[in-house]
């Protein structure tokens, strides 16, 4: 079985327009798989009117353990330098480079710190 949002990132639609468009909570793998091959009306297009400016899914690393999120990018979040989880102390991350400042960015999808360098 497949979850709405697991079937939301495989389709690389929001996950409201998901339910919007009827999605059950849980797919089977041969639904989603048809759903693949065969798009309804909505999401031919919806993959027509996408534009490509912005991601609709995203893929979330920490660079200290490597754990992943899928997450929505949202517009306030920063060019980060390094991701790390919340999981870790900030510090743990390799230092920034000579002359710049870091400074860090909680609230990156659901437990990752942006971490961001700056020139000084």
């Amino acid at each position: 079985m497949v979850s709405r949002r697991d079937a939301a990132v495989r389709l690389d639609i929001p996950l409201e327009m998901a339910s919007r468009h009827g999605l059950p909570a849980h797919l089977s793998e041969a639904e989603l798989s048809a759903i693949e091959s065969d798009p309804p009306a909505w999401l031919v297009q919806s993959r027509a009117n996408r534009t490509g400016a912005r991601k609709v899914w995203t893929d979330l690393t920490c660079s200290i353990c490597g754990d992943t999120e899928t997450a929505r990018p949202k517009k306030w979040w920063p060019e980060w330098t390094l991701l790390v989880c919340d999981r870790h102390d900030p510090e743990d991350a390799p230092a920034p480079a000579p002359g710049h400042a870091r400074y860090a960015v909680h609230g990156v999808g659901t437990r990752f710190v942006a971490l961001v360098d700056e020139p000084a």
